[in-house]
């Protein structure tokens, strides 16, 4: 899956040089001159996140740590592309995806956070943290849990709290808070399970469980948990309905009068 990935990303960086020769040396910096797609992203990533202390070089080394010793990283990647392709019709190729979407990208720059923070290296960690938040405008606790196939759309503004766990296959608009109540301790923040779609605007806050295939509305609060396969909406958030589809992520309908 990676090696035709890869190829199918080089074809689509070619014709980009033939159609607009003013990026062509940025498409060829980027992409044509790497070997595999972890080279690309760590390149891509690194430059994003330096500034004038820390150099590119550096953190891009991390990076090709964590993908050596992490593959696993370079997959969810891959399927974070995948659904951005596949659900944001705007986009037509997964090297936009790559190169231009800062909600991709920031998602990316918050795994390595989350391997810095896993190995001890809370400090490192916390850094990339708030360049993150510098960069993309997106606040991603170093400790969170995020699956695979997740996209953030807009991404602008997304704050997602240290025990929030956002499992596979969710898509989650700009704007949105996965927070706490106040200043408890301990496990405090909202667990969004697969399938979901959180408008954009939402609040979801506390140790809540927003339940599979659940449509949240756009600028809803939501304080209690939700089951599984229905649409809230409102402040505070109620149940309006049910998504016309299983996964509400896939299709991104924002529509919650017809449910």
């Amino acid at each position: 899956m990676k090696e035709s990935f890869w190829l199918t990303l080089k074809d689509e960086a070619k014709k980009v040089v033939e159609q607009e020769p003013l990026l062509a040396s940025y498409v060829h910096a980027c992409i044509l001159t790497h070997h595999n797609f972890e080279s690309s992203l760590s390149f891509i990533l690194s430059n994003k996140m330096t500034d004038e202390v820390m150099p590119a070089l550096a953190i891009r080394e991390v990076f090709d740590e964590a993908y050596l010793l992490n593959p696993a990283i370079v997959d969810s990647a891959i399927a974070d592309i995948k659904a951005v392709f596949d659900r944001d019709p705007a986009v037509h190729s997964y090297l936009t995806v790559l190169i231009h979407f800062k909600g991709f990208q920031s998602i990316q720059v918050h795994r390595l956070a989350n391997y810095l923070w896993t190995k001890e290296r809370r400090d490192l960690s916390l850094f990339i943290q708030s360049r993150n938040s510098e960069v993309f405008g997106v606040d991603i606790h170093p400790a969170a849990t995020i699956g695979k196939g997740v996209m953030f759309d807009h991404a602008t503004g997304i704050v997602v709290g240290e025990t929030t766990v956002i499992e596979d296959n969710v898509s989650i608009l700009q704007s949105v808070t996965l927070g706490g109540t106040g200043n408890e301790s301990g496990d405090r923040h909202p667990k969004i399970r697969q399938g979901v779609m959180v408008g954009s605007g939402a609040k979801i806050l506390g140790n809540i469980e927003i339940g599979r295939g659940t449509k949240v509305g756009a600028g809803s609060v939501v304080l209690n948990d939700v089951p599984a396969h229905v649409t809230v909406a409102g402040v505070p958030a109620k149940i309006v309905g049910r998504p016309c589809c299983e996964n509400p992520c896939e299709t991104m309908d924002q529509n919650i009068l017809e449910d």
